[in-house]
């Protein structure tokens, strides 16, 4: 036998036996079981034929130089925590304007998370270098002037406050807060069960799920504890943009006296149970029909579910890249690795908690709250997730927002285009702290 030979009949072997894990893991579920085992082995075929090609040594070798070159998921604030209604304990960061920024801690990683699983910091990208670097400097200090002409007395500026999404962290602002940080107050959270906060307890005594409404308290109490006072302009990513939309749909009037701007990033009001998710429409119907009982599955087989993520790195890495960037061939991989980071450090089980929200999830009526502030609705013209006319959707409630779909860009756009979110975020700060010095005068 060939030394090709031998690679191609090892890969197949490797990566058969990975779908066999899933399979395994999935046989509780019935037919969710066998619909794993068929998906898993198709998965299979794809991993064995580029392992053929590229060794796994190898592949293992560039992954650990992405996650050691990189500045990504670094940055660092004055930590916080709030208390959730159930005890849970919900971890934030400050970052305060004309504070020095806290350093990044020396290996990189800013420790281990609540949630019982490493939700380590990324350093997964070749730094930046030459032209390109002294032009994104150039853009983020052009951007802190800008902001800090706009804003003037800090006393009257708003605090800006980042929801992220599903399987994320507060991390994946990594560019928004790089760009924001030293000029304006910015306060980063961890939702519940993700990133450095605690698992929530009331999944984990199995007395209440996971619903968008709960995760609409939990921001709630992150702004009792971190903006106690003054404006604030509400930031939400996803599921953490639905988050924002819980608020208002449960505060009414603690967001009429608060909130003085809000972006919603790549998200969506409701009818999430009708996302094509890039499948044929057979494909729709049988993932949205298998897809609760195969995650409550998955979830029942943690350990096993693990080994078959770590079996499988270059395929999840493959399907983090389609969902995650409308034109991943274009994005730097340092940058695809950070996002791969962040969701991989998501255990099974709190996928499996959260993942039946989106379905019954409907905010739409809740939008109207944020008709009399500034709006930046914002989104991926190529998101699989949330879809673009999602986005169109939401302006049809809020006319008076500032509507951008963003060409060739997925569901990670603050990632794939941080530079344009940038731009349009900075431009809603400076008619947001606008808003805020016309309402305190207004009350003067």
């Amino acid at each position: 036998m060939t030394e090709g030979q031998e690679a191609a009949a090892q890969a197949v072997e490797t990566a058969v036996e990975a779908a066999g894990n899933w399979a395994r893991a999935g046989r509780h579920a019935g037919v969710a079981g066998a619909a794993i085992g068929v998906v898993a082995a198709g998965a299979a075929a794809g991993v064995a034929i580029e392992r053929m090609t590229v060794g796994r040594g190898m592949r293992r070798r560039a992954r650990l130089a992405l996650d050691a070159a990189g500045p990504y998921g670094t940055l660092r604030g004055t930590p916080g925590a709030a208390i959730a209604e159930d005890g849970t304990e919900l971890y934030y960061e400050v970052d305060e304007p004309g504070v020095e920024p806290a350093r990044p801690e020396k290996d990189g990683h800013p420790g281990k998370a609540r949630n019982g699983k490493g939700a380590k910091a990324d350093r997964s990208a070749k730094p930046v270098r030459g032209k390109e670097a002294r032009a994104a400097q150039e853009a983020q200090s052009g951007l802190r002037k800008r902001l800090t002409a706009a804003l003037g007395r800090r006393s009257a500026a708003p605090t800006v406050v980042f929801s992220h999404g599903y399987c994320l962290s507060q991390d994946s602002w990594h560019f928004q807060r790089s760009a924001l940080r030293g000029t304006v107050r910015t306060v980063h959270w961890d939702q519940r069960s993700h990133g450095r906060s605690s698992r929530g307890h009331g999944q984990i005594d199995g007395t209440e799920p996971v619903t968008i409404d709960l995760l609409g308290r939990d921001l709630k109490a992150v702004l009792d504890a971190a903006v106690p006072e003054g404006p604030i302009v509400l930031v939400g990513h996803s599921m953490g943009g639905m988050t924002v939309m819980a608020l208002a749909d449960q505060f009414p009037e603690y967001v009429a006296e608060r909130v003085v701007g809000v972006a919603l990033i790549g998200t969506s009001a409701g009818r999430l149970s009708e996302v094509a998710f890039g499948l044929p429409s057979m494909g729709v119907k049988a993932f949205h029909w298998l897809a609760p009982g195969v995650l409550k599955a998955l979830g029942w087989q943690r350990e096993i579910v693990e080994r078959g993520r770590r079996a499988t790195a270059d395929l999840f890495a493959g399907l983090i890249k389609r969902y995650s960037f409308g034109t991943p061939e274009k994005v730097d991989p340092g940058i695809a690795r950070f996002g791969e980071r962040l969701i991989e450090a998501t255990p099974i089980d709190v996928v499996a908690e959260f993942f039946p929200a989106f379905a019954v999830h409907d905010k739409t009526e809740a939008l109207v709250a944020y008709d009399a502030v500034p709006a930046l609705v914002l989104a991926g013209e190529s998101d699989l997730i949330t879809p673009a006319d999602h986005s169109r959707a939401i302006v049809e409630v809020l006319p008076d927002a500032e509507l951008v779909c963003v060409p060739g860009a997925g569901h990670l756009v603050m990632l794939e285009r941080p530079e344009l979110v940038n731009e349009h975020l900075v431009s809603l700060v400076e008619r947001a702290g606008a808003a805020a010095r016309s309402s305190r005068h207004a009350r003067a």
